[in-house]
């Protein structure tokens, strides 16, 4: 700490401590000499007033150089003292030091023993008093919810001395570890209860109302399990964040929260690198076409992050983009707000020539099944003639990267939305071979976990008005992602990619939206089919049981990341001219929009509705 800090903290609340120190550490030095003398003889009265004003000084001006009146004392952990400890032997060596070169005083040892560990308990009782008084005020443990702390390892211990010391709502009174040789043993003070295992008869047992998983590199499956043992007993679930969300900050009270949707579904977070990876978004102008929705926002703000030169914002709902803008206010790097139909071409030059960006991220879509199987021309004119149109001025205007957000339903589609994004990736790729200076590429991922438009609201609204939940199928299935995943796997694709490529997360197994809805209600601290029931409504126009994620799986191939693979886009049957020509075709004849789209992906096989299973 350098000098004008340390005068900084001396003139503030840290200066009270300070002069404690100096008295309590002048009066550790007196009962030296007094305890080895009987009494401080006159011959030795200068030798005490030197050593009792030098040692006090050095030591407290130790203390304020390493932080030690910066610390707040009455939550202050091991690590605290421990410091403090070594900053006093430090300090009464560096005395030690400067009295045997300059000859300052005669300083008896068996007097300087007696200072030193009078000092050392004066100065430490002094830190301590302040968690005592701090505890002595804590609310009565009547007062508090009982909790139990899943996980007997650092973290949880390091929680545990946390709650203790701060006198929260919770009262821990133990704790349970998947180690059954911990089990009686006592760790931080508290007992361990159990097993994991043993949650249930712990539970009853302690009359918890609170427990807290403490262990932030739990699986997403071990999470589930507990969460299953744990739900039916009306006990509240509190968790501490993953090793990813922590980044290194300090397990404490403060960082626990409720147990999310995303905590429970089995499959574990991809990390994805991407400071090695964004040279070309850095320094660079962005253009985002969909801003404002939950992928094309998250790609804003992540950019934000990687110090991009400039962003364009473009959306079509002004209200998307003034709640985006209003989320970024006071950013730095410079955030400019368009309102604009990617299909308008005039428009899309406009932008294009005004901004000149470098890389664009093409977000903008229509994409809620059951609404486009109505509207096939419209989710043509957008997600087709809008990727074209992107596409095409990407090229003109010399951007180096495109990157499109395509869907796991463009695999052997059964939906108007799967079919027209599998349509504009055979217009990425055709502007590939017209504009070779531009790397196009497309990005195919399965549902986003809160996006809009996604199952989740859709069931907690449903669940906020009692029910029922309504489900289409009991095996229905899909991919679940979590929306910064899938923002990093887009940034991670416009790295990696060299033009014409499909880059696909491996998202794990695919979750069964019946058993998402049911562990949903749980979270809500209902039980399933007593408290809400879940319905079952049929399989929509255009939805499959099941998704895929490629068309032929021998053609893909892996890359530098383990979690990402890449194959080529292709454009199938279909020549350049047919393309244009049927899309040109579509958007004059509205009627005709759907057989349109049905010839120009073969493979789109629309999907009739069929009764959930009895």
């Amino acid at each position: 700490m350098s000098a004008k800090e340390t005068w900084r903290v001396l003139s503030g609340k840290g200066f009270i401590i300070a002069a404690l120190d100096f008295f309590l550490l002048s009066l550790a030095v007196y009962l030296g000499y007094a305890v080895r003398l009987g009494i401080v003889i006159p011959r030795y009265i200068d030798d005490w007033l030197k050593v009792g004003f030098i040692l006090p000084a050095v030591c407290t001006l130790l203390f304020a150089l390493s932080g030690q009146y910066r610390t707040i004392w009455a939550h202050a952990g091991t690590e605290d003292y421990s410091r403090f400890v070594w900053t006093y032997i430090v300090s009464v060596l560096a005395f030690l030091l400067i009295n045997s070169i300059l000859k300052l005083a005669v300083f008896p040892r068996t007097s300087f023993a007696i200072s030193f560990f009078a000092g050392l308990f004066l100065c430490g009782g002094l830190r301590f008093s302040w968690l005592m008084a701090k505890s002595f005020h804590a609310r009565p443990d009547t007062e508090r919810m009982r909790a139990v702390i899943i996980g007997a390892g650092e973290a949880g211990t390091t929680l545990a001395r946390d709650l203790m010391r701060n006198g929260s709502e919770l009262l821990p009174v133990g704790f349970a570890d998947d180690d059954p040789m911990k089990a009686g043993h006592q760790v931080s003070g508290l007992r361990v209860l159990g097993t994991t295992g043993e949650l249930a008869e712990i539970v009853r047992r302690g009359n918890i109302q609170v427990a807290l998983i403490a262990i932030p590199s739990v699986s997403g499956a071990k999470r589930r399990e507990i969460f299953g043992i744990l739900s039916p007993l009306g006990v509240e679930v509190r968790i501490l964040p993953s090793m990813r969300e922590l980044a290194g900050g300090k397990v404490s009270v403060s960082v626990l929260r409720p147990v999310r949707l995303e905590d429970l579904l089995g499959r574990e977070p991809v990390r994805i690198e991407l400071d090695k990876s964004v040279n070309y978004v850095k320094g660079r102008k962005i253009l985002v076409t969909g801003a404002g929705g939950s992928i094309g926002s998250e790609i804003v703000r992540q950019v934000i992050r990687n110090e991009a030169a400039e962003i364009v914002a473009l959306g079509h709902g002004e209200q998307s983009i003034y709640s985006l803008m209003e989320n970024l206010a006071g950013v730095d790097v410079p955030v400019i707000p368009v309102i604009a139909d990617v299909a308008d071409e005039v428009m899309m030059s406009d932008i294009f020539s005004k901004h000149r960006p470098d890389v664009v991220f093409h977000a903008a879509a229509h994409k809620h099944v059951p609404l486009m199987e109505d509207c096939p021309r419209e989710a043509m004119r957008v997600n087709d003639l809008g990727t074209k149109t992107v596409a095409e001025m990407s090229g003109k205007f010399h951007a180096g990267r495109m990157v499109m957000i395509s869907t796991d339903k463009a695999v052997n589609p059964s939906s108007v939305m799967g079919a027209t994004k599998r349509l504009a990736e055979k217009f990425l790729e055709r502007a590939q071979e017209n504009f070779p200076e531009t790397k196009y590429m497309a990005v195919r991922f399965g549902n986003v976990l809160g996006s809009r438009g996604s199952v989740i609201p859709k069931f907690e609204r449903q669940i906020a008005a009692g029910g029922p939940v309504t489900v289409t199928h009991p095996d229905m299935k899909r991919y679940f992602m979590l929306i910064p995943e899938a923002v990093s796997l887009v940034i991670q694709a416009g790295a990696m990619g060299h033009g014409g490529e499909l880059f696909v997360l491996d998202m794990g197994e695919p979750v069964v939206i019946r058993e998402m809805a049911e562990l949903l209600i749980r979270l809500c601290g209902y039980e399933p089919y007593r408290d809400i029931n879940i319905t079952y409504t049929g399989i929509r126009p255009g939805e499959k049981l099941y998704e895929e994620l490629f068309y032929d799986e021998n053609s893909v191939n892996s890359t530098l990341h383990p979690k990402i693979f890449v194959s080529k886009i292709k454009l199938g049957d279909n020549s350049r001219a047919d393309i244009d020509t049927g899309l040109e075709y579509a958007m004059r004849y509205p009627d005709e929009a759907l057989n349109v789209l049905m010839r120009l992906v073969p493979e789109f096989s629309r999907q009739q509705k069929k009764s959930p299973r009895p």
